[in-house]
């Protein structure tokens, strides 16, 4: 084949290819060839190792961060066609997760990451270094693009929270849990009109609740400020927060009577106010709250009757604690027909009459405490009942409250402390009489010792009986041999 006919194949093949390499230039992702602003890595690599220590060098280990060697924990997107920071997250969160220093402490430089969404530090500053939130202006610089901030579990976090992030107009998620702040809430918090999610538990806030700083939070879905020290009474104003479906505020110093509007938040279906002072009317405050799914209300001197609730309308209830409320009357029935409910506690009030056979019927109860009230009667529950309930039942400190002897060996210990019932232990004792090895435990159980009888006797049967001798019988003569 002469050179020229090899030219002129070639210079086809050539013309065929070449509209797809052409094709293939210009489909190629922007990603791949997109570099990271210069700025932009240097303040991610001086941040980071403030962080973590002075041993970590971001240029030798992470060249190119926002592409063949990313950092955990950090995410970038691109922006007229240069890479920028997006999300970085410290902490111990995952295995490769990056850890914060003894000494770490937050970088100024941090203000010059202008496109991060999200910013979160987890278990990061440590109280033998004490770190603030960063008081300074600069926050207005993450204005536009901060979506969600995250401070949690920093015992060394301390001082106020500042009011410059009232600047942060976009942020959907504030979330300073488990740290160490302190002071009042801040009123402008109520400027971030975007949030949706507000949680300050298990910090030392004080004060009371910032009436103002409901009325613009119009899209908040979840305030919880519980373990802290606030005080005070809770402000109408939180009845504003129509969209609201989680309101956690227990274990505070709250006081005075719940304010009737909160009738107002229908959509809510978590209301957890435990451990307060609250006390006064509380039934209307509830009433309406048909999506309500935990209600928590124990450990505050509430007073009144369980009647004044029309619980029929809180068909949707899986929780429900009202221990230790000073409550009197007797337990409705309706209670007994909530289908979803799955864990019952009216222990430590001053309930009396009866207690429902209903209870037995619901399919997704599994614990429910009765003791310490002035229940009477015969406790009309089955065998499956007790053995499905386990420990998770009790009722013990009614003093005028009996079971029933019929199902007593099958249910071990769970009902310590309630005594048989007097009818019952006359025909048990006419049983024993007319076969001496039938159902030899029927003795009430005692605080100390119902572990000691199930174990001697195991079963309601003369083997159990047999048992208990021979053991008695090896005993004897093990202790016979050795005195010998």
């Amino acid at each position: 084949m002469s050179r020229l006919m090899m030219r002129e194949i070639t210079s086809a093949w050539a013309f065929l290819l070449l509209p797809l390499l052409i094709f293939h230039a210009s489909s190629e992702p922007e990603s791949s060839t997109a570099r990271m602003e210069k700025a932009e890595q240097q303040a991610l690599y001086l941040v980071i190792q403030d962080l973590v220590g002075n041993w970590w060098n971001g240029t030798a280990l992470y060249p190119d961060p926002c592409g063949w060697t990313p950092i955990q924990g950090v995410s970038c997107d691109l922006f007229d066609g240069l890479w920028y920071v997006t999300a970085l997250s410290i902490g111990p969160v995952l295995e490769n997760s990056l850890q914060c220093a003894e000494e770490a402490k937050l970088s100024p430089l941090l203000f010059q990451l202008e496109h991060l969404r999200s910013l979160s530090f987890f278990n990061c500053f440590s109280s033998h270094r004490p770190t603030a939130v960063p008081s300074s202006s600069k926050w207005e610089k993450l204005a536009g693009s901060l979506q969600t901030l995250e401070f949690r579990s920093n015992r060394g976090l301390v001082g106020e929270i500042p009011a410059n992030l009232g600047h942060l107009s976009n942020l959907q998620s504030l979330v300073l849990v488990d740290n160490s702040l302190a002071g009042e809430l801040p009123v402008e918090l109520g400027n971030l009109v975007h949030l949706k999610r507000l949680m300050l538990s298990g910090n030392k806030f004080s004060g009371q609740f910032p009436a103002s700083l409901c009325h613009n939070l119009t899209e908040l879905l979840i305030l919880d400020v519980s373990s802290n020290s606030l005080s005070g009474s809770l402000p109408p104003s939180l009845c504003s927060l129509s969209s609201l479906l989680k309101l956690d505020l227990s274990n505070n110093q709250f006081h005075g009577s719940l304010p009737p509007e909160l009738a107002s938040l229908t959509h809510l279906t978590l209301l957890d106010l435990r451990s307060n002072n609250f006390s006064g009317a509380w039934f209307r405050s509830l009433a309406g709250m048909a999506s309500l799914q935990d209600l928590l209300l124990s450990y505050n001197p509430w007073g009144g009757s369980l009647v004044e609730l029309e619980w029929e309308a809180l068909r949707n209830l899986t929780t429900l604690d009202l221990s230790h409320m000073g409550l009197t009357g007797t337990i409705p029935e309706a209670i007994a027909s909530l289908k979803r409910l799955r864990y019952l506690a009216l222990d430590n009030n001053h309930l009396s009459g009866s207690v429902s056979s209903g209870f037995a019927a619901l399919p997704s109860l599994t614990a429910l405490y009765l003791s310490g009230n002035n229940l009477t009667g015969k406790l009309e529950f089955s065998q499956e009942f007790y053995q499905r309930m386990g420990k998770r039942f009790a009722c013990w400190n009614n003093p005028n409250l009996c079971y029933d002897a019929a199902v007593s060996m099958a249910t071990g210990d769970v009902l310590y402390g309630v005594a048989q019932c007097k009818q019952d232990k006359e025909a048990a004792s006419s049983n024993y009489e007319a076969d001496p090895f039938a159902r030899v435990d029927r003795r009430n159980p005692d605080h100390s010792s119902g572990l000691v009888a199930s174990f001697w006797f195991p079963a309601a049967s003369t083997g159990g009986f047999w048992w208990g001798i021979a053991v008695e019988e090896v005993v004897s003569m093990v202790l016979f041999a050795m005195i010998l």
